[in-house]
């Protein structure tokens, strides 16, 4: 786990490294600006024009998916890079079919492959088949590469979307109802895939983890959160030993007091929720991070959107800017790199 230390007094942002600002941030330490980043993927089509790098072979290749995603901080400059750019990886090593994209479509897998009574079986070597052990390489380059001059932040998937994986998405909704035992056995099981590979990557370099769940509101009542998954996200940031930012799409403000219980570090915010509302339901030990629409602001806006947002963030205290969840892959990067640009400025 990356040690997080209070910011020397006098210290200036010219002096204290990304790194440290970002993991700082994570905790609502003190900072000498705000920082900039993303927990999910910042890749887009320019960015694999820019680096000589692109999909589909950044998602299988080690040394292609750290070249990509060290353009995170040497192009647009944020704070931290994420190698893990696709939802898959775990679920392709537990043996979903996926189909690994193009260089403008991102991975997907049709279909699950358990019925939700079926016995969920880990692999042995889930974390050396080639869907794991890639990125787990590749954060071991990127430390190696940056040291501790940049955070590096890794990723896994929780147990909710990896139900919808493994069950298919109306399997494993449907039977939150007629079969809410079997689910939670599904569950009791799966969140073992986060905790092996999330210490995996922690091993291999990471400072900090994504937590992907995609429990929004469309999918997952405030209920269903409280009653299936509030005690599962707890338990996975107790046995988890490093900060996690818990990534949810989505209106979330009806289940954000559940999270901020959980004693997660840091929540990664749709711009569904207004600045304001995630702020206030947060509190003021729960750090918030994203919000930024990735369609006004990143895909569809200019230099003069960016701006306006970056002010917007900072009048509510957002404790690390950037993109509300992976960026669409025909947006600009020059977009994302404006932002990083303003809020150093404030520095």
């Amino acid at each position: 786990m990356a040690e997080v230390l209070p910011v020397p007094p006098r210290e200036g942002a010219q002096t204290v490294k990304p790194r440290e600002i970002f993991l700082r941030a994570l905790k609502r330490q003190e900072v000498p600006r705000p920082a900039v980043g993303s927990a999910t993927s910042v890749i887009t089509i320019d960015l694999m024009d820019a680096t000589g790098v692109s999909f589909p072979e950044a998602h299988l290749d080690a040394a292609k998916m750290a070249d990509l995603a060290a353009a995170g901080h040497t192009l647009i400059g944020f704070d931290n890079v994420m190698p893990l750019f696709s939802v898959w990886h775990e679920s392709a090593a537990m043996g979903c079919p996926v189909e690994w994209g193009e260089r403008n479509r991102m991975p997907d897998c049709r279909g699950g492959i358990y019925g939700i009574e079926d016995e969920i079986s880990i692999p042995k070597d889930l974390l050396t088949r080639k869907e794991c052990r890639v990125p787990l390489e590749a954060i071991r380059l990127l430390r190696r590469r940056f040291g501790d001059e940049v955070a590096v932040v890794g990723k896994v998937f929780g147990p909710w979307t990896l139900g919808y994986h493994l069950f298919g998405v109306e399997e494993f909704l449907v039977n939150t109802l007629l079969k809410p035992d079997a689910v939670r056995r599904a569950i009791d099981t799966l969140k073992e895939v986060a905790v092996e590979f999330g210490r995996a990557q922690i091993e291999a370099g990471a400072d900090a983890l994504c937590l992907g769940d995609h429990a929004t509101r469309d999918l997952c009542s405030p209920e269903a959160y409280r009653e299936f998954l509030q005690a599962v996200h707890s338990e996975l940031n107790e046995r988890i030993p490093c900060p996690l930012i818990l990534h949810i799409c989505g209106e979330t403000s009806d289940r954000l007091r559940h999270i901020r219980e959980t004693g997660i570090d840091c929540f990664h915010y749709d711009s569904k929720v207004p600045d304001s509302t995630a702020r206030r339901l947060a509190g003021d030990r729960l750090a918030l991070m994203g919000g930024t629409s990735n369609i006004e602001v990143i895909r569809n806006g200019g230099e003069e959107e960016a701006v306006r947002d970056v002010e917007e963030k900072l009048a509510e205290h957002i404790d690390i800017l950037g993109p509300e969840c992976a960026v669409p892959l025909d947006a600009p990067y020059r977009n994302m790199k404006v932002l990083a640009e303003e809020v150093k400025k404030v520095g």
